[in-house]
């Protein structure tokens, strides 16, 4: 461990391990804010437009990746990312040497050109975290104001609206040590990848429920996910895209067979046949599902596969990516969860709204799978697996806390409650190497050296 990389996790250790928890709608479209943080006069947030908050149309899938695109181009993670998430937390150590941010009180209430009481606090409160410039530190709550609250709202995965909603104010008073350990935690994690960034790559970051699909440097797709529930979390990896299976089949997992499946199945015994699912023995000939033991006390000795059509828990696509955890990308036939913005609802596969879009994306070098074929080919409901002639990297990761090229930083919640696990396991082993270093037989070795 470097005496910087000490350092930023020294100042971090401040907070107490029962700071404040985030309560932030997580996932929600995040426009393009101002820079945040203490960063250069150039990014200051004064010269820089503050999300709108227009009138949204009626959600699609394509509005809703649309909408999702015009936040920013700037990648969530890249080769650059590690070192500025490192950068924002000498920032935001900084800033919590020098006595952080102010609390607003929980019940302030805020109206729009009217004076206020807390109008000051808040005030200074986005002027210290970079939303708000510094030449406006008093007045009524003005539209410079609003602006202001938007970019924090946006920074942090909430609603643009400018109001000071109570999700708002409990964001705002996270204190900026607790700010710190999210960045140290994210800057572990980089750290510790190793991924090999293309010229077309696709990156899912969990706690924000976004997937980007980026080419030469810029986000030229990003979409809203769900991802696995807090009791069965999406892992983390890095792998490569290997092919799109149009109008997919599903083998349901061993875990869930023994418990969902069977605990239907013993409630209604039509249950698989109203799925469309059907009992596999090893070498994938029928079972008479009323020959199985549906107790759910024991692995199951056979598999559960559901036929591929309109009822399918994939949806009409799958995008395989060959990894250790068995986890994929695909539809689903449940579209209306990408409306929500709390999308932790899977087993841990990541499910992608406007999906096709992502397919003809990912198969573009590929001139005979163009965006109409691909529905042509689904409207035709035959199972087809599409080889990708080349493979395109991806990478699944956690991060809490990150800062974009453009000097952004954006924080969500730690929807797995993983940062703290993270850096006590970091500490814990700064201190056994540590103390083994002063340890008799260790400090014999090194003479006998």
């Amino acid at each position: 461990m470097s005496k910087r990389h000490a350092m930023i996790l020294a100042v971090g250790m401040l907070a107490s391990a029962s700071a404040l928890a985030q309560t932030e709608t997580v996932g929600q479209a995040t426009p393009r804010p101002a820079t945040a943080g203490t960063v250069p006069t150039a990014a200051n947030p004064a010269h820089a437009a503050a999300p709108r908050t227009a009138a949204a149309p009626a959600s699609t899938a394509e509005s809703r990746s649309a909408a999702a695109l015009a936040m920013t181009h700037e990648p969530t993670y890249d080769e650059g990312s590690a070192q500025r998430i490192r950068d924002a937390a000498l920032s935001y150590s900084d800033l919590a040497v020098r006595g952080g941010w102010p609390s607003i009180p929980v019940d302030a209430k805020f109206a729009p050109g009217v004076q206020g009481t807390n109008d000051d606090l808040l005030r200074k409160r986005l002027i210290l975290s970079g939303d708000l410039a510094a030449d406006r530190a008093s007045g009524a709550f003005d539209q410079d104001l609003a602006d202001a609250v938007k970019r924090f709202q946006a920074r942090h995965g909430l609603a643009p609206t400018g109001a000071m909603t109570p999700r708002t104010i409990v964001a705002m008073n996270v204190p900026v040590q607790k700010r710190v350990r999210q960045l140290e935690a994210s800057l572990q994690r980089l750290e510790n990848m190793n991924f090999a960034f293309g010229q077309r790559y696709v990156v899912v970051n969990i706690p924000a429920a976004f997937a980007e699909a980026v080419e030469n440097d810029v986000v030229v797709r990003r979409y809203r996910v769900i991802v696995g529930k807090t009791e069965k979390p999406s892992p983390t990896l890095t792998t490569q895209i290997s092919s799109v299976v149009l109008n997919p089949t599903w083998t349901v997992p061993a875990s869930i067979a023994r418990t969902e499946i069977s605990a239907h199945m013993r409630k209604d015994p039509t249950y698989l046949s109203r799925m469309h699912m059907e009992v596999l023995d090893a070498h994938d000939n029928p079972i008479d599902p009323h020959s199985v033991d549906w107790s759910g006390t024991r692995t199951p000795s056979f598999t559960v596969r559901q036929q591929n059509g309109t009822f399918n828990a994939l949806g009409a696509v799958k995008i395989d990516m060959p990894n250790a955890y068995s986890v994929y990308m695909h539809d689903t036939n449940q579209r209306n969860l990408f409306s929500d913005d709390y999308r932790f609802d899977s087993h841990g596969c990541s499910r992608i709204d406007n999906v096709r879009d992502l397919a003809a994306w990912l198969l573009k070098d590929q001139p005979k799978w163009s965006r109409a074929a691909i529905d042509a080919e689904i409207a035709t409901g035959q199972h087809l697996e599409v080889a990708m002639a080349k493979k395109v990297p991806v990478a699944w990761i956690y991060l809490t806390a990150w800062m974009t090229k453009d000097q952004t930083i954006q924080f969500r919640n730690d929807v797995y409650n993983q940062d703290e696990q993270l850096l006590e396991a970091t500490a814990e082993e700064a201190a056994f190497f540590s103390n083994a270093g002063s340890h008799p037989l260790t400090a014999h070795m090194h003479v006998m050296q």
